[in-house]
């Protein structure tokens, strides 16, 4: 696993130990990242960005954003088999000033409302069988984590079909062999 591109580009990132994790492949990545620079239907720039990386893993697409010129990012990531690399690679590109890390179970009561910021981009990428998105997809709609022109983008199976709040606006859906990427906005 590598930086696809930006400041870090070639760099290595560590990858999970455990089975259980599943890193953003890489040209699944490197496709959603062409389509926040080039698709005239997202009005949101990644320089300078405020990132919030949900489920996090390994911090492959964190990382990623840090590399092509992201303010800051968020990372929330409760999994402890996964954690120390997670650290690990924050580390060695020498990332702990442009990161935070919370280690916290996603949906304890407490977890979100601890933000202090709105986020220019949300990326959420849960487990494939995660059921509890629509009730996270509120959340950050009541707390208003997203900035007017931010978008959400979610990595999941597929085959699974989600409901969402009907205040998510569904802008495009990729397939990329079994994943789904769905970019989104909120409506005010």
């Amino acid at each position: 696993m590598r930086i696809i591109s930006g400041s870090f580009k070639g760099k290595k990132i560590h990858p999970p130990k455990d089975k259980l994790t599943r890193p953003l492949k890489d040209l699944t990545k490197e496709s959603i990242f062409n389509i926040i620079k080039h698709s005239k239907l997202l009005n949101v720039e990644l320089e300078q960005a405020n990132i919030l990386d949900l489920f996090s893993g390994i911090g492959s697409f964190g990382l990623e954003c840090l590399s092509r010129g992201a303010a800051t990012v968020t990372f929330l990531e409760s999994y402890k088999e996964v954690l120390a690399v997670l650290k690990k690679n924050i580390n060695n590109l020498k990332q702990e000033n442009f990161s935070k890390l919370i280690e916290k179970d996603i949906f304890a009561e407490n977890t979100l409302k601890s933000l202090n910021d709105k986020f220019d981009i949300i990326f959420m990428d849960p487990p494939y069988k995660e059921k509890k998105l629509t009730e996270l997809l509120n959340t950050i709609i009541k707390l208003k984590l997203v900035k007017d022109n931010g978008i959400i983008i979610i990595h999941r199976h597929k085959k699974e079909e989600d409901i969402f709040p009907d205040q998510f606006n569904t802008i495009m859906k990729k397939n990329y062999g079994i994943s789904k990427i769905i970019f989104g906005s909120i409506l005010n």
